[in-house]
């Protein structure tokens, strides 16, 4: 997953009632809503005030509380909190404290609560609801925008594209509400019954909803990645409880900036300002906006990826916005350079960590009493980069250990991946290659000739796509999301974790990374044994 960039915009909530411990010294205590109940936060721990031998539910009703060893238990047994400050005895008639580890409190706000999320078949958005259904299986419904022509289409794309397993499919049907739905449209093409029933009970929207294709025509990408989040925040003001707006983005959607990038929001045009003031700016350099190009290499791309198998599984696992296809291309031998700066760096991030991050984040601001907008850049480039020169060096010593099958079940040798820095280069690099290897064999197949004339303009695509990130200069800062770490209790971290700083990106790339990729996206496609082997043309 490409570093992300989390937006939060908090809604004003109403302020709790006054009690007893607002006698509490106000430099000490941190005031939120955990469970329904008031919570300070004390030197370091979390102090929660029980009643008479009452236990405040999530809902704010109460129910007799009876003690259990070092447990205080209603007596249905739905909720429960540990005690280590105080004896449990004293929980029946009086007033009683109970301590436990200071944390965000991710798992407390998820329970109960209910979601609206865009994007929600979606490679990245599917993860987030997994976890969120696997560690707070008691949460809300989970609202899913799906694009359909009916409820009956939109139930049947989640079961076929969110839902896995008969064993899960009970539960997941009765947390997942399929809505039938269009960020492209107002109040997202929502029909208004079941709209007003969202804005009933929604507490928290997160839009994951995005076109992830790089050459995307402008007109549709505005439409989708800018006009559909504003649609989605004018929906939003319908909601009568909704506690966080989140927006999820790829870091990368930042103009041209160099140097650290920091985690804060801007104003409309501050940036295009800022840059066309600079004395390094050109406009010369600015590309021309041609429609009519746009339309043609738009519909001859699209045309070129409409039957590509291998494409669509990339897509589903979220693969377009990473490097992955340019590693699949080098390790089949079909790929021996690229145009790219080798002491630059990719910022990547596995998927799990972005969403934990999420709900870090989410748990964060959901509990906080104040409006406002949060950002959380969660990258690797500042505090653990992968350059793109190692990264070259690990894909050639992970393809010589364990190499594709070529179309005669011999191992495909892959050379040192050659760095380019300029496209041009690399253009007459890849067509001297091409020709080459056609000109050594008059009797190669003409359909094999359209083949390596077809991977030429797929590599000069794929160096256009991606020269703005392989020459990218800008690092991003992602100081508040380690913030967000320290406030974490350590059972969070272990259950929640997003630490960037600890990965080994060479146990990740090696051991992780590609194996995932060969079994997920290539579904053993090339590998010794499989059956179905590759053909290998060196650009």
């Amino acid at each position: 997953m490409a570093s992300s960039c989390l937006n939060l915009a908090k809604s004003f909530l109403e302020k709790p009632a006054i009690s007893a411990f607002d006698k509490l010294n106000q430099r000490n205590r941190f005031c939120s809503s955990l469970m329904g109940f008031p919570v300070w936060k004390c030197n370091g721990r979390i102090v929660c005030c029980h009643a008479k031998g009452q236990v405040r539910t999530a809902n704010g009703q109460s129910s007799p509380a009876v003690a259990d060893d070092n447990l205080i238990f209603s007596k249905s047994n739905e909720d429960f909190h540990m005690l280590d400050l105080v004896s449990s005895k004293g929980a029946n008639g009086s007033t009683t404290l109970i301590g436990f580890e200071a944390g965000i409190g991710i798992a407390s706000f998820l329970r109960g609560k209910t979601f609206f999320i865009t994007g929600a078949t979606g490679f990245l958005a599917k993860v987030l609801i997994e976890k969120i259904l696997r560690t707070a299986p008691d949460v809300g419904k989970i609202y899913v925008l799906v694009k359909a022509k009916s409820k009956e289409a939109a139930l049947d794309r989640l079961k076929s594209e969110e839902i896995h397993g008969n064993t899960y499919q009970e539960f997941m049907l009765r947390k997942l509400v399929p809505v039938t739905g269009d960020v492209r449209e107002a109040n997202m093409g929502i029909e208004s019954a079941l709209a007003e029933e969202i804005s009933e009970e929604v507490h928290v929207i997160v839009n994951s909803a995005a076109s992830t294709t790089f050459d995307e025509r402008y007109d549709v990408a505005m439409n989708i990645n800018t006009i559909g989040p504003f649609r989605l925040m004018s929906f939003a003001k319908r909601f009568k409880r909704l506690k966080l707006f989140l927006q999820v983005s790829t870091a990368y959607v930042n103009g041209r900036r160099q140097g650290r990038v920091m985690e804060r929001s801007f104003c409309m045009g501050d940036t295009i300002s800022k840059e066309l003031a600079s004395p390094d700016f050109s406009a010369d350099s600015m590309p021309i906006l041609d429609i009519e190009t746009e339309i043609r290499l738009a519909f001859s791309s699209t045309k070129a990826f409409d039957d590509s198998l291998l494409v669509k599984q990339m897509k589903d696992l979220g693969l377009q916005r990473m490097m992955d296809p340019i590693v699949l291309y080098y390790g089949k031998g079909q790929l021996t350079g690229f145009p790219a700066d080798p002491k630059g760096v990719i910022d990547v991030i596995p998927a799990d960590m972005v969403v934990n991050a999420t709900l870090a984040a989410m748990a964060k601001h959901g509990w906080a009493m104040e409006p406002g907008i949060n950002t959380y850049h969660i990258a690797s480039s500042t505090v653990n980069p992968l350059v793109i020169q190692k990264l070259c060096r690990l894909l050639y010593k992970y393809f010589n250990s364990s190499p594709f099958m070529d179309s005669e079940g011999r191992p495909i040798e892959v050379p040192q991946m050659k760095l380019f820095d300029d496209i041009n280069k690399f253009y007459t690099h890849v067509e001297s290659n091409v020709m080459q290897q056609m000109s050594s064999n008059e009797k190669r197949s003409q359909q094999l000739n359209k083949i390596c004339t077809m991977l030429v303009e797929q590599a000069k695509h794929l160096a256009n796509l991606y020269e703005p990130y392989t020459f990218y200069s800008g690092r991003f800062d992602n100081t508040n999301t380690q913030r967000l770490i320290v406030e974490m209790s350590e059972e969070e971290k272990r259950e929640f974790s997003f630490d960037v700083g600890g990965i080994d990106w060479e146990d990740y790339i090696t051991n992780i990374h590609i194996p995932g990729l060969r079994r997920h996206v290539m579904k053993g496609r090339g590998m010794c044994g499989s059956g179905s082997q590759l053909v290998s043309t060196q650009l």
